[in-house]
């Protein structure tokens, strides 16, 4: 049964803390992201050796599989983002159906190994992007489909609250 999708706009996380997972980007700073995609990765490992990581709890929620190959998926598109970022003046970003992605890649079907080792590779990069950033980029701007805007340094709070919130999200 397909996932209802989420149509939430989750730049809210950048104004206060999530009741769900407990991030705050209010307490973090750009210098610390590539560090907490660093652990965050190391802990997707670990989900990805369920024997049941293909079960969805229920209907509505997807499996930690679907879970892990989205956060990869973040992992590659957030990077690929900060590229366009620091290469051209004011990108727009194309909206991303994480949904229509999660069907038409059949997540569920991957390799849970595969999956494991995109994540990592891909969380590592991501990870030395954010570090490669200098100071001076951090004002850099991209635009959203809806028109509004992210710097660099808006852009990595966001984007981490994501595979924090899922790996909370698989971890209950």
């Amino acid at each position: 049964m397909p996932i209802t999708p989420d149509t939430k706009n989750w730049t809210w996380v950048l104004e206060r803390p999530c009741t769900e997972c407990r991030f705050d980007s209010t307490t973090i700073t750009f210098a610390d992201v590539p560090d907490l995609v660093r652990r965050n990765a190391a802990g997707w490992g670990e989900v990805l050796q369920r024997e049941d990581v293909t079960v969805r709890p229920n209907s509505e929620t997807w499996s930690a599989l679907e879970y892990s190959a989205h956060v990869r998926d973040v992992f590659r598109i957030f990077r690929a983002r900060l590229e366009q970022m620091l290469q051209f003046d004011d990108p727009h970003f194309e909206n991303w159906d994480q949904d229509a992605t999660a069907i038409a890649d059949r997540y569920n079907e991957q390799d849970s190994a595969t999956v494991a080792s995109e994540l990592a590779d891909a969380a590592e990069a991501v990870a030395s992007a954010f570090e490669s950033v200098a100071e001076g980029q951090l004002g850099r701007r991209g635009l959203r489909s809806d028109g509004s805007a992210f710097t660099v340094e808006s852009l990595a709070m966001y984007f981490i609250h994501d595979p924090i919130h899922h790996l909370h999200d698989v971890s209950g």
